[in-house]
């Protein structure tokens, strides 16, 4: 694994669950969210357990002047990032027609503009390097009309595919991570309850499972990681089945 990590929604969820497991394996970290008193307890927690220097730098990915301290960071020479891990993110109901528009937007800004862009400052100083690796974490939802969810992780999901075939050859390797439900608080913040979710309790992951497994697949170099068995199953079928039937079945969890 490289050296240093900077990883975006750090500081709950997934985020976390890659900064602790990064952390285990010896690597620094740089640790992006709104929330720095949360950041500040995720720093503490790697930096005693395991010895590591843990950055906090508290940003919103939405807002071009604090996107841009961000992207500095990456760019930075003396302390160069090694893995960026495009991690931010959160959900919406599904009934885009009483959505709010802005909210809508803001929401496809955080989950498509935030990762174009600072994928774009991490890639000049690791391709100078011939070394880097670049994790979108996106979801099982971007395989599935699911949704402008599904919709802007489809995008993370194709520009990873891509830039992994282009940049791999040069040292940078670039991988979407596609879990499906994981016990989060993601849920919790749409407003949702412990099983108001609609999901049969056979579809839930474990966030360390889930970035356990990743990181085997991001070490290897794989442009997709679909974490467990039970999903890729689901993304094999959900492609010979028609757009109707897959957009009812996925309509029932959220």
């Amino acid at each position: 694994m490289a050296r240093t990590a900077l990883i975006t929604g750090a500081s709950s969820g997934l985020g976390a669950e890659f900064a602790r497991q990064l952390a285990a394996r010896g690597m620094d970290l740089v640790l992006v969210a709104r929330d720095r008193a949360a950041l500040d307890t995720i720093a503490s927690e790697v930096s005693r357990s395991y010895g590591v220097v843990a950055e906090v730098l508290p940003a919103d990915l939405v807002d071009p002047e604090q996107r841009s301290e961000v992207i500095a960071r990456l760019a930075e020479g003396e302390h160069p990032v090694d893995m960026l891990v495009n991690n931010a993110g959160f959900g919406l109901p599904l009934a885009f027609e009483e959505g709010d528009i802005d909210d809508e937007v803001r929401h496809l800004a955080l989950h498509v503009e935030a990762p174009l862009r600072l994928t774009h400052a991490a890639l000049t100083p690791m391709l100078a390097r011939r070394s880097g690796r670049i994790v979108n974490v996106a979801s099982v939802a971007g395989f599935l009309p699911r949704g402008t969810y599904g919709a802007a992780k489809s995008w993370l999901i194709s520009f990873s595919r891509w830039a992994n075939v282009t940049f791999a050859p040069r040292g940078v390797t670039v991988t979407a991570v596609c879990p499906g439900f994981v016990h989060t608080n993601f849920h919790e913040r749409l407003g949702l309850a412990p099983g108001e979710e609609g999901v049969a309790p056979w579809m839930w992951l474990n966030a360390p499972d889930v970035v356990r497994e990743a990181l085997r697949d991001i070490a290897r170099g794989k442009a997709v990681s679909i974490p467990s068995l039970r999903y890729k199953a689901i993304v094999a079928l959900s492609r010979l089945v028609p757009d109707a039937l897959v957009t009812r079945v996925a309509r029932r969890g959220r």
